[in-house]
């Protein structure tokens, strides 16, 4: 998958914290096209991943949902550009939100379409290798893990995403949630993200939002959180 992420101004990095932004941005392969973000190719149909998730949401939360936050964060940063230009600092101060909340869904979204995969491309089961051993030494077991993973899902009040991260000085994995479209920066690498915002599932699950926590479980794509975690 080319998953297509920032090119910004020197401003623009420096709002979103660009030394961060960039551990994590290198979970996925870059391209950029006129200095603009760009919406990801899917290496999958939208109705690949079923029952798991459904053609038709899969479609909404990809040309719609993944779309808007591709746009505005452009917008964005053209409008926090023309604000550095002017020495507009109030602008600048009052852009870096909307920049971290867009960036930060584009981003999200960008890694998690590469942490599914239908199962018969090898999506589901379990983890092996580092990413096993891993696990397992921080929960005891995939299955405890899974659990706890779940548990935080159904926690996040509002709009969020779980993952599970390294912790760079450590080299550790841990469950992690954040808010909103909050994305996963600092001392922290994103290894596995499950979107628990409602257009995730709402139009398949409506309210039975532990049972889309459940099923996702089976398109997991254990191959790039491997590849993360190197």
């Amino acid at each position: 998958m080319s998953a297509t992420l920032f090119r910004t101004s020197t401003a623009a990095r420096s709002a979103l914290r660009v030394r961060a932004s960039k551990r994590a941005a290198s979970a996925v392969s870059t391209s950029f096209i006129r200095g603009k973000a760009t919406l990801p190719d899917l290496p999958y149909d939208f109705g690949a991943l079923e029952p798991s998730i459904s053609g038709k949401i899969m479609e909404l939360h990809y040309k719609n949902h993944h779309q808007t936050y591709v746009n505005s964060f452009n917008t964005f940063s053209e409008q926090l550009a023309n604000a550095v230009s002017k020495e507009d600092i109030a602008s600048q101060i009052a852009l870096q939100p909307l920049i971290n909340f867009h960036g930060g869904g584009h981003l999200n979204h960008s890694l998690f379409w590469e942490n599914l995969a239908p199962s018969k491309n090898g999506g589901g089961g379990e983890p092996t290798g580092a990413v096993k051993t891993a696990i397992e030494a921080s929960y005891g077991d995939f299955s405890s893990f899974k659990t706890k993973f779940n548990t935080a899902l159904a926690g996040i009040q509002g709009s969020g995403w779980a993952w599970l991260v390294k912790d760079n000085e450590t080299g550790q994995v841990q469950i992690r949630t954040y808010a909103n479209q909050d994305p996963v920066v600092g001392k922290y690498t994103p290894l596995l993200g499950i979107d628990a915002w409602e257009h995730a599932y709402y139009l398949q699950y409506q309210n039975r939002k532990a049972e889309y926590f459940s099923a996702v479980w089976d398109v997991i794509n254990w191959k790039t959180v491997e590849q993360r975690l190197k």
